[in-house]
């Protein structure tokens, strides 16, 4: 054998399972068909939040008067906004590289495919064909934009997100089709930076996924910056054979003809499943996902999956904990199986959303009396200090034990507090050990010491 491990595609999952393996000792090779880092580090997670942070300064240079600071109004230069996210994507998968030259890692650049017997034939970037053999293979390839049958993507009216971070030019207007962290994030990215924004949600709430409160305290928060909103609403055709688009939405009311430059459709993720060897070798899919077991192996001995193309949530830090998971089992130790019910979501518009374990619906659903508190910001010294003070925490405990069963936050910096929460939880702490955790103060993370209190009648600053 070549190598004891292959993984085949960069992204977080791949990336980080083949560094863990290399640090376990195992000689590893890894498998990219186009830029180290994947979708995530070029055309998602990190380019997004440099374009989240331009819009950001943005709103800040635009309400500087309110911080008792006199500017000149601010101007969006949009070409320097894209430069700026496509420099910093740039600069972290130069930093991918340089992790896998010092873990020892051979990269090989070109598209693969799995063969049986341990093999990996790869089409190189000259047009030759390679094969490599290893003891364990992993599939690491990763997802894509979702097309649905009536919102064909052309890549210049009608987009998704990778054409989103990198239009040569500003649109007036924009309807974004589908409402979970990609259609949120660019609905107020573009919306902040002054183009004209309707996000159309088939569900009935925003970020149908979060607790309905956090959803309709979201909705409230970009309804006021201007955005347009339409839930309980579907996309059934877009005509492009104008300048435009014009977008036919149905709505419980009738239907809408909404026009608009373009049209992001961000609908969700289909797993890259195609012309990757499962066929040839045997691996079972189910739904349009591989089949794996606790630790990522398949039904055909030596093949793991990980990240967007099995079951659970499509998050850069799931597949990096799955790729962690997969290696440290192959390599003989006793990890864990990963708790997908302790697995944080974050949406980084303004203000962000946060959120881990049971919504209240699903915790009463599931059978628990619970308890739950609540803590707005607006109460909070440091949130009003820093003109930050929307949104609130929500945290739900079990009554009888006091287990830590969820929380949702919405506000200034809630993707930063979460860990706590998740950590909390990991350590089973209860609600009792939570109020007597002494929190610093003035902070925003007192909020959740402070929820907590609530929800235990014990609340001081309420």
């Amino acid at each position: 054998m070549d190598y004891d491990v292959i993984v085949i595609g960069s992204g977080p999952g791949g990336y980080v399972a083949a560094i863990r393996a290399s640090q376990l000792g195992l000689k590893t090779a890894i498998v990219e068909r186009e830029s180290l880092g994947g979708i995530c580090l070029n055309w998602g997670c990190i380019p997004t939040k440099a374009l989240l942070k331009s819009a950001q300064v943005f709103e800040y240079i635009n309400h500087a008067q309110e911080y008792g600071i006199n500017v000149q109004q601010g101007q969006v230069d949009f070409n320097a906004v894209i430069k700026r996210s496509r420099g910093v994507a740039e600069g972290m998968s130069k930093g991918i590289q340089f992790l896998m030259k010092k873990n020892k890692i051979d990269v090989i650049m070109g598209t693969a495919r799995i063969k049986k017997g341990g093999k990996t034939e790869v089409k190189l970037a000259d047009g030759s064909t390679k094969e490599y053999t290893a003891k364990h293979t992993i599939l690491a390839t990763g997802g894509r934009s979702r097309e649905l049958p009536n919102l064909k993507q052309d890549g210049k009216k009608v987009i998704g997100y990778r054409q989103a971070m990198n239009l040569p030019e500003q649109p007036k207007s924009m309807v974004v089709v589908g409402s979970g962290a990609i259609g949120i994030e660019f609905a107020y990215f573009y919306n902040a930076i002054g183009t004209k924004v309707t996000v159309v949600e088939y569900l009935d709430n925003i970020v149908p996924l979060e607790d309905e409160e956090i959803s309709k305290a979201l909705a409230k928060s970009l309804k006021k910056a201007g955005i347009d909103i339409m839930t309980g609403s579907n996309v059934e055709s877009v005509d492009t054979s104008g300048n435009g688009c014009k977008v036919q939405v149905k709505t419980a009311s009738g239907t809408q003809t909404l026009e608009a430059d373009i049209v992001l459709s961000a609908v969700g993720v289909t797993p890259n499943l195609e012309n990757i060897g499962l066929e040839e070798v045997g691996v079972k899919v189910e739904k349009g996902k591989v089949v794996v077991d606790d630790f990522y192996k398949t039904n055909v001995e030596g093949v793991y999956a990980i990240g967007d193309i099995v079951k659970g949530q499509a998050l850069a830090h799931v597949a990096s904990a799955e790729g962690i998971t997969c290696v440290e089992k192959i390599a003989g130790h006793h990890p864990e199986p990963i708790n997908y019910n302790n697995i944080p979501g974050c949406t980084y518009c303004s203000p962000e959303i946060a959120s881990v374990g049971y919504t209240e619906k699903a915790a009463r659903e599931a059978g628990y009396e619970i308890k739950v508190g609540k803590f707005p910001f607006s109460a909070s010294g440091k949130a009003s200090a820093a003109g930050a003070k929307d949104g609130f925490v929500k945290v739900i405990f079990d009554a009888k034990y006091g287990e830590f069963l969820g929380a949702h936050l919405i506000g200034a910096n809630v993707t930063e507090m979460i860990a706590e929460v998740v950590v909390a939880r990991k350590l089973e702490t209860t609600g009792i050990e939570i109020i007597k955790s002494v929190h610093p103060h003035p902070t925003m993370s007192e909020a959740i010491m402070e929820a907590t209190a609530d929800a235990y009648g014990e609340v001081i600053h309420l």
